[in-house]
């Protein structure tokens, strides 16, 4: 399974996914230097983890070369419930995993409930449950 890609710092956009320090994370904000006299312009990208929430920033020439996370959107369905964890089967492959609740989901996830998580080197974060 293809975990990343490849791309360029200038294509980079508000809202797209980068890898930093090998953490998946949604960028927030782009600043972008002039560029000097001998050199090409700097952008200043900070970003947050998508699976920790941790502000993380990167600095790099324009023209440089980044790495994008490969994320998948998966729907499942919770089977039981343990305090702030979740076991869930992937409604595709059928695979059952546990996973920890987010404390905005806590109230809403009850056995039986559709869920959609976000899939990513490994890790897996609940982003919705569904009514």
């Amino acid at each position: 399974m293809v975990e990343k890609t490849f791309g360029e710092m200038k294509d980079l956009k508000v809202g797209k996914y980068v890898l930093i320090e090998d953490f998946p994370c949604r960028v927030v904000n782009i600043q972008t230097s002039a560029p000097g006299k001998h050199g090409h312009a700097k952008m200043r990208v900070e970003a947050i983890g998508v699976f920790d929430d941790v502000k993380r920033i990167m600095m790099k020439p324009s023209d440089g070369s980044i790495e994008i996370p490969i994320i998948e959107r998966k729907t499942g369905q919770i089977t039981t419930v343990v305090g702030k964890n979740a076991t869930i089967m992937d409604m595709e492959s059928f695979e059952n995993f546990e996973i920890e609740i987010p404390d905005e989901f806590v109230s809403d996830a009850t056995a039986g409930k559709e869920v959609e998580y976000m899939e990513a080197m490994g890790k897996r974060r609940i982003t919705r449950v569904r009514k």
